[in-house]
């Protein structure tokens, strides 16, 4: 009689084995190199130091040659391979909402002069609050998030910057399409909640709201301490002369006189920031500026509402004075239980952070010296292959830890203990690369010929924004328009 467990792992190895075949099919052009890479970054002993470095795994029965023509002149059917993304198994939150995370992450290249399009990203300096602006490639990607604690997510797409591109307008675009690309894949149904998108600080939420209203999404994120928002337009009086007022008084984050009574409380204890207090405000919206952002076609500007929420925090794990987080939600009307889900839902942003890191320490992400910005772009989707790939195989794998490290349930590996034991999972699905055919090398450069041709320089994309000066420290002017 077949167990329950053994029928979850017959269907987990056939998640693997089917996503390695529409991934195989993905690959245009030079497939078998570019598949056996893959598998290299996945096989390898320890973190990926070098790239050349992956023609020694066993897995990759090619030469180093191959390895760097495959990144050259090698194809990937970008558009097939996030169908392929968005059709696997992804996770939900406990109510069944599928919650997604956005966030910008850049592969830094401050010394590659003759790499085009590249632009200065904002990294942190060794200081308090130091920044420093490296030049570099921006990618926007967004993931699934899972519900409790964990460090894995679901990688569903990736979107590198073009200079001179809006980030707002480029991520609305990249969750439109993303989000039909999960309709068309069966992943939400009439019927079902909404998807909760969730962004930090560095994003317009309210303009991210107005540009994805037609979807069945909903949008959550960080604002700044020093916003104004303001409360709906009060009733017009019988007999009042001029024009009706669209905004009514100010909601100002940083004057506890203008908030009044919130319309949901909660709190509760939690484990690393002790009491959590939570305080909602329904109906409240920025007032919006003539700007080119707002301006679609339309001579009226929106008046976009949704619901601040307050977060309040006893402690922080690293000792420092905690201070209070605003979000803003698209949402109104929100309940004491949807407001105490949609704090919980912004913390499990920052698992994004731990793939990051691990795409950037272990897989070895930003390692190559790659040239120009489509062999990055290759390389990216490779990656974003690999990290699903083990993804799918968490319920696999078994758990070779090192004599160091505690033993963890088999639910509980991380991405990088996953990945130690990939290699012999890799052995029980099927071989899709062909084997490699012998060949000469090419004759090269002929001797005493010196290459006289100079590789073109590219400048730094500098936007606007970098060009102006930082604030000064001190209490800021509040921002009443957004």
């Amino acid at each position: 009689m077949t167990s329950v467990h053994d029928g979850s792992l017959r269907e987990a190895c056939g998640d693997l084995a089917g996503f390695r075949r529409a991934f195989y099919g993905c690959l245009t052009a030079r497939s078998d190199a570019l598949f056996e890479l893959a598998d290299a970054v996945l096989c390898a002993d320890g973190p990926v130091r070098s790239l050349v470095e992956l023609a020694l795994v066993d897995e990759h029965r090619r030469g180093h040659g191959s390895l760097y023509a495959a990144l050259a002149r090698g194809r990937v059917d970008v558009e097939r391979l996030r169908g392929v993304l968005a059709s696997v198994p992804l996770p939900r939150a406990a109510d069944g909402r599928m919650v997604l995370a956005v966030d910008i992450t850049c592969w830094l290249r401050p010394d590659a002069n003759t790499s085009p399009a590249r632009i200065l990203c904002h990294t942190y300096g060794r200081g308090k609050d130091q920044h420093v602006m490296v030049p570099g490639w921006p990618y926007s990607i967004v993931v699934a998030l899972e519900p409790g604690r964990s460090s894995w997510t679901a990688p569903l797409d990736a979107v590198r910057l073009v200079p001179g591109e809006d980030a707002a307008t480029v991520t609305a675009g990249q969750l439109r399409q993303l989000g039909q690309r999960l309709i068309a894949a069966g992943q939400w149904h009439p019927g079902d909640p909404q998807m909760l998108v969730v962004a930090d600080a560095g994003y317009d939420t309210p303009r991210l709201a107005w540009l994805l209203r037609d979807l069945p999404v909903q949008v959550l994120g960080r604002m700044r301490c020093d916003r104004v928002l303001r409360r709906p337009a009060p009733p017009r009086l019988p007999g009042t002369n001029g024009r009706p007022p669209r905004h009514g008084g100010e909601f100002i984050f940083g004057d506890p006189g203008s908030w009044d009574e919130p319309d949901a409380a909660t709190g509760s204890e939690t484990r690393l920031y002790g009491t959590a207090t939570v305080r909602a405000w329904n109906r409240l919206h920025p007032r919006l500026t003539h700007r080119s952002a707002w301006i679609d076609g339309a001579n009226k500007l929106p008046v976009i509402e949704g619901t601040v929420i307050r977060l309040d925090v006893a402690r922080l794990p690293s000792g420092a004075v905690p201070k209070p987080v605003w979000l803003w939600y698209s949402g109104n009307d929100t309940t004491a239980g949807d407001v105490d889900r949609l704090w919980q839902a912004f913390l499990r942003r920052f698992d994004i952070e731990h793939m990051f890191r691990l795409f950037k320490q272990t897989l070895g992400w930003t390692t190559p010296k790659i040239r120009t910005p489509e062999q990055a772009d290759r390389w990216t989707w490779l990656i974003l292959a690999v990290y699903t790939q083990l993804r799918l195989a968490r319920g696999l794998a078994a758990d070779l830890r090192r004599p160091w490290e505690k033993t963890a349930p088999p639910d509980r590996l991380s991405p990088a203990r996953v990945r130690r034991g990939f290699r012999h999972l890799r052995a029980k699905t099927s071989s899709l690369a062909s084997a490699p055919k012998p060949c000469r090398p090419g004759p090269g450069r002929p001797p005493g010929r010196r290459n006289n041709r100079s590789t073109p320089r590219h400048d730094v994309h500098i936007s606007p924004n970098a060009r102006k000066k930082p604030k000064t420290a001190g209490n800021p002017r509040p921002r009443r328009t957004g």
